[in-house]
């Protein structure tokens, strides 16, 4: 596949009780293909993978190959901290019918960066689909140096790396190492316009989820080299990029969503909803945009 353009790493909504909610996950799903998307990343950081049990992460994945029905891409978080369960998600998204896997650098066992490198060959000596590195050293404590970015560009099938270390020298040294066919894309809405700028290929978005046209819109004149309008979007965006974080991912996007009449429902623990004032922060923003 591709890696170029706007992905939306969606959200895993829960009814009420705190299970797994499909039918709102079906229907965010034609909101997004609607609005014009690019492709969505099931079951990542945003969609609290952390949380899900084993048959529920393979059914979120199931339930958005099926609903995208080759619409748009799917890539499937499938990252872990523990290589041998890595694989065995990356062997399920593979045979759910996904074009790609996210995978996020192991955390909390805080691998060397020559461990990094065993840990994603060994994934790609093992399942044969394309996989999109994920480094975000913030929530993992450790991440990708560019140095191995470029090992890593070199095996089959790693496509590119979802860069969310908010770091943009270590952003322009990826793509200066890493030659054309590898995609470097945001992982942090704030700097998804920069990124692209640098040279960057797109985004997987967090607030995409709430606006995907005009994230789209961004991404897309941004790639083209329209810098003024892609500017004028990135101003346009930038408070709700910054709000949507205002106390930890997954939970403000979440309050929004339900704002919004989009189908999220609460965090699971230990996540919690948004405290009442960050709530009235979410709120003025959406209203800032005539999202309410």
């Amino acid at each position: 596949m591709k890696l170029e353009g706007l992905f939306t790493a969606i959200v895993t909504p829960f009814r009420k009780d705190g299970s797994l909610d499909e039918e709102g996950l079906q229907d965010n799903i034609e909101f997004q293909i609607k609005n014009k998307v690019d492709g969505l990343v099931p079951v990542g950081t945003t969609g609290e993978s952390a949380t899900l049990s084993e048959g529920e992460h393979k059914r979120v994945v199931e339930i958005a190959v099926e609903q995208v029905n080759g619409r748009v891409s799917v890539i499937a978080g499938t990252g872990s901290n523990n290589t041998t369960e890595a694989i065995k998600y990356t062997k399920h998204a593979k045979d759910a019918g996904a074009d790609a896997a996210l995978m996020i650098t192991p955390y909390y066992n805080k691998p060397t960066q020559e461990g990094l490198y065993q840990h994603y060959k060994k994934i790609v000596e093992t399942v044969d689909i394309p996989i999109i590195l994920y480094t975000v050293p913030g929530r993992t404590a450790v991440n990708i140096e560019p140095e191995t970015t470029r090992r890593l560009s070199e095996l089959s099938n790693i496509i590119g790396i979802k860069d969310a270390s908010g770091n943009l020298n270590q952003v322009s040294q990826e793509i200066m190492l890493c030659g054309k066919e590898f995609s470097v894309v945001s992982g942090e809405d704030a700097f998804n316009y920069p990124i692209i700028a640098l040279g960057g290929r797109g985004a997987i978005s967090v607030v995409s989820n709430v606006v995907p046209l005009m994230m789209g819109e961004l991404v897309r004149e941004a790639l083209k080299g329209n810098h003024k309008k892609a500017k004028e979007m990135h101003y346009k965006l930038y408070a709700l990029s910054k709000v949507l974080f205002i106390e930890t991912n997954p939970s403000p996007v979440k309050a929004a969503m339900n704002m919004i009449g989009l189908a999220a429902g609460d965090p699971r623990l230990p996540l919690v909803p948004v405290k009442k004032e960050s709530e009235e922060k979410i709120r003025k923003v959406l209203q800032d945009l005539d999202l309410l």
